[in-house]
């Protein structure tokens, strides 16, 4: 029995929440960070998969929002949850949401501006590698 519920709990630490189920997530690697993200309609959640030391939703929430902004196209307006489960509502403007985000894996890079609080943030999908500088 104690086996049991052992598998039970591993096998459910991607599973997505009710209002997700049956959306291919994205996965998407960002500053030690991996997460699932799966975007439907104007809603979006994150999955955060990987151990880290003393996670606080305030520590991984940043992050969170990078990742679901870059899957879904749109601006995070709206952002609850934990440091293992992020949902969000999504502000995709005026027009309708974008279409959904292809299923697979992504890779990406932050690169901070001098002053620290600002950046870019590059993905490419996992069977790519970054370009290099020339």
């Amino acid at each position: 029995m104690r086996w049991f519920a052992l598998l039970l709990l591993l096998t459910a630490c991607n599973t997505p929440t009710p209002a997700f189920y049956g959306v291919d997530p994205v996965r998407i690697h960002l500053a030690g960070s991996t997460f699932d993200i799966r975007v439907k309609d104007r809603r979006a959640e994150a999955i955060r998969l990987n151990m880290e030391w003393a996670p606080r939703l305030s520590s991984v929430g940043e992050k969170a929002v990078l990742a679901i902004e870059k899957v879904s196209g749109c601006e995070v307006a709206r952002l609850k949850g934990d440091a293992a489960l992020v949902e969000a509502r999504l502000d995709c403007g005026s027009g309708p949401p974008p279409p959904r985000p292809p299923s697979g894996e992504l890779f990406c890079e932050m690169d901070l501006h001098e002053t620290g609080d600002t950046g870019s943030l590059y993905c490419v999908p996992a069977d790519q590698t970054f370009p290099q500088p020339g």
